[in-house]
């Protein structure tokens, strides 16, 4: 069927997307060794992107509800294939942080307008469908470690931005094929931004439980390739780790969809963010890089079973003609975490030592999930029909 083909386009494009995260992911210590960029800078590049898709998703996003969602994926795919480029050109801290802000910038923009089109699309299979997003946004994820492995050491160190770049182009012009169906001007928000739908005390809830998810990533993310180096492993324990943990959420993500869909987003999401604050805590200690990749793996299969809940419970809380203000809402939200902390982790991890930077995490993560539970209440913690 036609909306099932726009669906697939759009989830693999936000699957390239997530690609130049993971190229850049795992060139985080080629740039601390190749340009002399301390653990403090790194954090901030990875930050910048955090923070400009937060202001993409909280001002512009809201305007793909308003009968412009082609407009902003088109647009924000082609800031990607320019910040790609521009990322992977640069030998300079700046020129790092420029690329990362148009990339953040633009995936801001799109990744929202993806998700109103896939929800309002297909509503009888929400949590299936965006069960395998984030199954193909996760594979696309670990697929860029695997393109910068095996084109750094041949072509160079802008090799791998250079062909998502061109990935990209090819993900615009299979969207501008196909037909997509815009908010009706009769059901189109007055609202100008989307702040007021925290006022939905299950939205709020939700979104508590997912930023939980991004205060997880915002401390993982930077430290990742550098604590393996501090802990002597070899070069590939860090990058092949990257492409591992993206194993289980590309086998088992639609899986948990549907999961979360049937016994609840919110107890689902719930349980499994609980159960990873303990997961970091423990990453401030493991000796071993082996023991820690093997811990790590176990921990993304259960993230990839329950999380996805998030996404869902939003999805049920908002309105439908606010979607895609919802969805940039939660995501903003989570990039904005998620960029406060990667700021602070590598500065916190520089001087204060692992133990305290994800022990820290793992008290942030349970206190956020205990309050979006009070927010969405007894009855949505509930299995669903019971």
């Amino acid at each position: 069927m036609p909306h099932k083909r726009l669906i697939l386009i759009l989830q693999i494009s936000i699957g390239f997307l997530a690609a130049g995260y993971g190229v850049m992911f795992t060139m985080l210590d080629d740039w601390r060794e190749q340009f002399g960029i301390s653990e403090t800078g790194l954090g901030f590049i990875v930050a910048i992107g955090f923070f400009t898709s937060f202001f993409a998703q909280l001002t512009i996003a809201p305007l793909a509800d308003k009968g412009h969602a082609r407009r902003l994926l088109t647009y924000g795919v082609a800031l990607n294939v320019v910040g790609c480029i521009v990322m992977g050109y640069s030998t300079s801290m700046m020129g790092l942080v420029s690329g990362r802000f148009l990339m953040g910038v633009g995936a801001g923009m799109a990744i929202p307008a993806i998700k109103r089109i896939v929800i309002v699309s297909d509503r009888d299979n929400i949590g299936k469908n965006l069960g395998r997003g984030v199954a193909i946004e996760v594979g696309g994820f670990a697929l860029g470690p695997m393109i910068s492995a095996l084109t750094i050491g041949t072509f160079g160190l802008a090799a791998p931005f250079l062909i998502l770049a061109t990935i990209l182009v090819v993900m615009v012009v299979a969207i501008a094929r196909e037909t997509i169906l815009e908010t009706a001007v009769e059901d189109q928000t007055d609202e100008r931004f989307a702040l007021d739908l925290l006022r939905i005390r299950p939205l709020a809830g939700a979104i508590l439980i997912g930023v939980a998810l991004y205060v997880m990533i915002g401390v993982f993310d930077p430290l990742w390739v550098v604590m393996m180096d501090d802990l002597g492993a070899p070069n590939w324990v860090g990058n092949a780790g990257v492409s591992i943990f993206g194993m289980p959420w590309i086998l088992f993500a639609t899986v948990g969809g549907t999961i979360a869909q049937k016994y609840g987003p919110f107890r689902v999401s719930a349980f499994g963010l609980s159960i990873g604050a303990f997961y970091m805590v423990a990453y401030g200690f493991i000796g071993s890089p082996y023991v820690m990749l093997g811990v790590g793996v176990t921990q993304s299969a259960l993230d990839a079973l329950t999380v996805t809940g998030t996404g869902i419970a939003v999805a049920n809380a908002a309105p439908p003609q606010r979607q895609a203000g919802a969805s940039g809402l939660l995501g903003g939200i989570q990039t904005l975490t998620g960029g406060v902390v990667a700021l602070a982790a590598g500065s916190v991890y520089e001087h204060f030592g692992r133990g305290v930077a994800f022990g820290a995490t793992g008290v942030a993560m349970l206190s956020l999930v205990c309050i979006g539970c009070l927010l969405a209440g007894p009855k949505l913690l509930r299995r669903p029909n019971h």
